[in-house]
């Protein structure tokens, strides 16, 4: 029998094919159904873009306006579930409060059972608009604070801020935040993609998938890259500290978090707009030393390292802005992958196949089993 190819962390291995996104790293490309990353977030809403990821198009008004108020009408989370993040410990890691809550999510949904065409389209619905609530949910209790009503009228990303901060953000915080939910929306196969499409395979339901995607964002080698690229720049505190400390990290070769990519060559397309963001904010609230520190520790790492930032840098600074603590970073992330998760599990579903892959055996051959008294 031939062995099966090996390649290391199934790098440029091709699983499946998909009509969701694609990436050309060598040309820093981005394209969601096709519309490149740059356009969408000039120009479109994150709930365009949800569209777009869940039927292959850009919606009609008509249609974004039926979208925009189903998902609306979804955003409260079932009592039983509030009352289960009431009882979780005040320390609970977020990440692994959100995996647990929306596995529980399942219990509360009319169409559990179900794994219809239908019946996980409406399941996405709630899924998206619910993942956001609980997100500030649990930091809201885990501060002693109450839980609040979401508010039809705001925007995804408009109501998601006034969730956790108790007010309602200004146009270029919601707008801010409405870019980066686009920009971190969906990435092809990457882990927590793959983790969700490998679940829908076996038929489990949308939410065992999307339970799965939660736990798989939550590796330190996945999510969270720009928690510690916050907490490096806190420690900083100003520009000079920031370039002391940067460079002190270079010389004891250890890594810097927020640069380079698996995929991209070149710059990562989603850390042009959130540069931007990050500076147009800071200037905005009058305080632009986290762009400033930020803008510095690039210029080093790419001067000495030729590396380029990616995705998580530039969004470490933005959300910090908007209010947004730090271990809320990868749930915040959620919120946005979501959309992506769940239209890779609707994709996988229309036309699945059971992803079985093969391992490349290392172990011993012909081993002779020995009485364990003659061992």
């Amino acid at each position: 029998m031939t062995k099966p190819a090996y390649t290391a962390g199934l790098e440029d291995v091709v699983a499946a094919p998909s009509g969701i996104c694609f990436i050309d790293g060598e040309k820093g490309v981005l394209a969601y159904r096709g519309y490149n990353i740059h356009d969408l977030a000039e120009h479109a809403t994150f709930e365009e873009v949800i569209y777009l990821l869940w039927y292959g198009r850009l919606p009609k008004v008509a249609e974004l306006d039926e979208l925009t108020a189903r998902l609306a009408a979804h955003r409260a989370v079932p009592d039983g579930v509030i009352a289960m993040l009431r009882a979780f410990p005040r320390h609970a890691v977020p990440m692994d409060a959100l995996r647990t809550a929306v596995s529980a999510l399942a219990f509360h949904d009319p169409d559990q059972g179900d794994n219809s065409a239908a019946a996980n389209e409406r399941k996405a619905v709630r899924l998206t608009a619910q993942i956001a609530t609980l997100v500030a949910a649990l930091d809201r209790i885990r501060g002693g604070r109450e839980p609040l009503a979401p508010r039809p009228e705001l925007s995804h990303a408009a109501n998601f801020l006034y969730l956790l901060n108790g007010k309602e953000p200004m146009d270029i915080e919601a707008r801010a935040l409405d870019i980066a939910l686009i920009l971190h929306a969906d990435h092809e196969f990457n882990a927590s993609t793959f983790a969700a499409r490998v679940t829908a395979a076996t038929l489990a339901d949308m939410y065992a998938a999307m339970t799965s995607a939660v736990g798989t964002l939550s590796g330190p080698l996945h999510g969270g890259a720009n928690e510690q690229v916050m907490k490096m720049l806190l420690e900083a505190r100003t520009v000079e500290g920031a370039e002391k400390f940067v460079r002190d990290a270079l010389a004891a070769k250890k890594k810097i978090m927020g640069f380079g990519h698996r995929v991209y060559t070149t710059e990562d397309p989603r850390a042009t707009h959130l540069r931007r963001m990050s500076q147009e904010i800071g200037e905005r609230q009058g305080d632009a030393r986290w762009f400033e520190m930020s803008r510095r520790v690039e210029e080093i790492v790419k001067e000495e390292k030729k590396l380029n930032a990616n995705v998580d840098f530039y969004s470490a600074s933005t959300y910090h802005m908007l209010g947004i603590a730090v271990d809320l970073f990868t749930p915040v992330f959620a919120v946005s992958r979501i959309s992506g998760w769940t239209a890779h599990a609707l994709e996988q579903y229309a036309n699945n196949r059971l992803i079985r892959p093969r391992a490349d055996y290392t172990g011993p051959e012909h081993a002779e089993y020995v009485p364990i008294e003659k061992r």
